[in-house]
Parts: C-alpha cells; sequence; structure tokens
C-alpha cells in the first residue's frame, strides 16, 4: 500500500467484510438487553440475580480469552483466530438453540463471548493492516458508528422475532428463533473468511502486551488502578442500562417487553450512536475532561428522571421513563472513548501493557449488572437495585476531575492551521 494514504478496491473490499463482522459482533454481543424479561418468564427465575448471571457469563469470557486471544494471533495468523471465533460463537448458539435450558443458557453465553472476545482482540490491528495507518482513525470511527448501529437494529429484530413467531420456535418461547437466525449468520461468516485473503498482521508495540516486568511497573502505579477502575464502572453501567431498561418498563410502567421495552433498548444505543457522531466535533472544540463533566451528571438526571419520575409525567401517551432511560445512552456515549484516552496518554511507555489492563477492566460488564440484581432481590425492588448506576457515573464523575493526562485531545483553534 502506498503512503498516499488512498485505499486500493481490494482493499476496500475487505474494509467492507470488516464491517460486516463488526455489525454481527455487536449485533449478538448487544442482544441481551431485550431477552431478559423473556429468560425470566420462560424460566421462572424467581430471582433477578439469577438473571444478572447471564451478561456475567458472557463477560466474564472477555477476561478469560483477550490475553490468550493476543497470543494465537502471533502464533496462527488472524485468519485461524477469526475462523475459531465465528465457530465458537456457532457452536454456542446452537448448543442453546437445541437445548434451551437455564444452565446451557449459561454456558451457550459464556462460549459465545470467548468467540466474541477472540473477534474483538483480532479485529482492531485487522482493520490498522488492511486499511492502513494513515487511515486508522477514520476507519476506527467507522467501525464505532457500525457498531452502535448493529447494537440499534438488533432489539428491533427481537421485537419482530416475538411478535411473529416462527414455526420452529418451542412453544411460548418465540424469541429462541432469534438462536437459529445466530447459527445461520454465524455460517454466513465462516464462509466469509475461509474464501477471503487477509493481508498478515504485524501487530504494533501499542497492541502487543510487554513482559512481566513492565506490568510490575504499571500495578505499581496509582493511576493505573484508578483508570483501570474507571473502564470497569463504565463498562458495570452500560451493561446495568442496557439489561435492565425493558424489564423496568414493563415492571414499573405495564409496557409490552416485545415491542416498547425492546424500542427502549433500542434507543438506548441508538442515541449512544447519535451522542458519538455529535461527539467526533464536539472533541475538538472543547477539552475532553470538560465533556466528561458534562456527560457524567447529565447521564445522572435523565437516569433519576427515569427512575423516579410521577406517573403523571406523560409524553406522547407514554411514561417519561420510556424517554428519559433511553436518553442515558447519549450521556454516556463518550465516556468510554474519553477515559480510555485520557489513561494512555497519562502514561509514557508500555502502552500495550496498560491497553491490555483496560481492556481486561471490560469485565466490569459481568460484575455490574450482577451487583444491581442483587441489590434487586435484597431490597426487593429493581428501582432501588438501579440505584447502583448513580455510583458508577459518580466514579467516573471523578475522573474527570482527578485525571492528569500528559497530551490533551487536540482542539480547532483560530491560532492554530
Amino acid at each position: 500500500m502506498s503512503n498516499s494514504g488512498k485505499i486500493g478496491a481490494s482493499r476496500i473490499g475487505l474494509l467492507a467484510i470488516i464491517m460486516v463482522f463488526w455489525f454481527v459482533i455487536s449485533f449478538i454481543t448487544n442482544i441481551l438487553g431485550p431477552l431478559i424479561p423473556d429468560i425470566i418468564n420462560s424460566f421462572n427465575l424467581s430471582k433477578l440475580t439469577l438473571a444478572g448471571f447471564i451478561p456475567t457469563s458472557f463477560f466474564v469470557a472477555y477476561a478469560v480469552m483477550s490475553i490468550p486471544a493476543g497470543i494465537l494471533i502471533e502464533k496462527v495468523g488472524e485468519k485461524v483466530v477469526l475462523f475459531i471465533g465465528f465457530a465458537m460463537d456457532l457452536v454456542g448458539s446452537l448448543l442453546f438453540a437445541f437445548i434451551h435450558t437455564y444452565p446451557v443458557l449459561l454456558l451457550s453465553c459464556f462460549i459465545i463471548g470467548l468467540g466474541m472476545a477472540m473477534l474483538q482482540t483480532v479485529m482492531n490491528p485487522l482493520q490498522r493492516t488492511v486499511g492502513g495507518e494513515e487511515n486508522y482513525a477514520f476507519i476506527s470511527d467507522c467501525s464505532q458508528v457500525v457498531f452502535s448501529a448493529a447494537s440499534f437494529v438488533s432489539p428491533l429484530v427481537f421485537s419482530y422475532y416475538v411478535t411473529n413467531p416462527m414455526s420452529f420456535a418451542p412453544e411460548g418461547m418465540p424469541w429462541i428463533s432469534l438462536y437459529y437466525l445466530f447459527g445461520f449468520v454465524l455460517l454466513a461468516m465462516l464462509i466469509i473468511v475461509v474464501i477471503t485473503k487477509f493481508p498478515k498482521i504485524e501487530l504494533k508495540s501499542d497492541e502487543k502486551s510487554g513482559d512481566k516486568s513492565s506490568f510490575v511497573e504499571l500495578f505499581r502505579m496509582r493511576k493505573v488502578w484508578l483508570f483501570a477502575l474507571g473502564l470497569f464502572f463504565y463498562t458495570g453501567m452500560e451493561q446495568s442500562m442496557s439489561n435492565n431498561i425493558s424489564l423496568f418498563v414493563e415492571r414499573y410502567h405495564g409496557v409490552d417487553p416485545h415491542t416498547v421495552g425492546a424500542s427502549c433498548v433500542s434507543w438506548f444505543w441508538g442515541s449512544m450512536l447519535i451522542g458519538c457522531v455529535i461527539g467526533l466535533l464536539l472533541l475538538k472544540l472543547i477539552d475532553s475532561k470538560t465533556l466528561l463533566k458534562f456527560c457524567c451528571p447529565l447521564s445522572m438526571i435523565l437516569l433519576a428522571t427515569g427512575l423516579f419520575s410521577p406517573d403523571e409525567w406523560i409524553i406522547a401517551g407514554r411514561h417519561i421513563s420510556v424517554f428519559a432511560l433511553p436518553a442515558v445512552g447519549f450521556a454516556m456515549s463518550l465516556m468510554f472513548p474519553i477515559v480510555m484516552s485520557l489513561a494512555l496518554n497519562s502514561v509514557t511507555r508500555h502502552h500495550g501493557s496498560f491497553a491490555g489492563i483496560m481492556c481486561s477492566a471490560i469485565v466490569g460488564g459481568a460484575v455490574g449488572p450482577l451487583l444491581v440484581s442483587m441489590l434487586s432481590d435484597a431490597a426487593a425492588s429493581l428501582k432501588v437495585g438501579m440505584c447502583l448506576i448513580f455510583l458508577y457515573a459518580a466514579y467516573i464523575f471523578f475522573i474527570a476531575f482527578w485525571a492528569k493526562p500528559i497530551v490533551r485531545n487536540k482542539l480547532i483553534s483560530s491560532k492554530n492551521k
């Protein structure tokens, strides 16, 4: 590839395939939220904690597989890792499609999570290699938009499948048919991987984990722990919101989880997509710490509005919760990239190892929803349980004041070219 910054036709085709991969990854990953009410009803789960174990089993797999997946890329290559990742997702999906019990669902989520961890580990360096370093930032933004778009679409597909049951779906469990859809899509992805020739990935220094001494040095730094905790709480907040919105509006406002509830989850991700697009401009105009100081209180105000508004607060025939809770996604949209950039811009070396530590903190997506479920059971109130999300947002708000990055995001000003 030349240094001119242009991308050849063959590379554009490969990038299109990569964007399809991102869409599938997000589509399957973020379907759990709208499924929760049906899972509770189908398996007669008496406690929300049992439902909380579902996202936990999925995200724990990320902590287990992320580092081994990086080693596999160097050992066997990107194509093999892509194939194994999609194959594991296919096995996990079909396992539950044929044996639909609660224990098998947990096992299925774990297997799918292992596959997704492998796929996400290989996708970022693959798109850098295919698109070229000079186009990496733009391509990364495109993949984020595709990822968010798929998260918006998946609850709508869920709504269609449960309101238009397939003949092969089990009686009273139409949502199971989604797993057959996953199987069909994942089989198509495996075929694409087999017939596509990908360029060999050469991991850059910031994509590799360093040796033991680099981790020891980083773990001795207080700021490493504090930033990792910030990402831990962000993923806990994100998954706690997406997994509980539909259940909340069903229990407290009597809406149908298959239609309005699914739409709420869809618009949670949709509003996050809108926020990401607007954020691309704002990050060129406003310092990232300032934006974070605005986003965190806004998310808490919207959350409080959704949880505690009086019954008579109605907009367009719906309780305001139906609008306020999805809008939390808009306020959250810049939290992840800002916390990650503040972290990596706060150290002068070992960025690859630090990035690995930060990615491991995504396990917060397993712990956060489980804690919300446990508190909900203890208080016999989902509303009380979801109050934990205020604490998650408050910690990220603390990061906005405490962080002292060595390098700040570059702003457009009249003094700059």
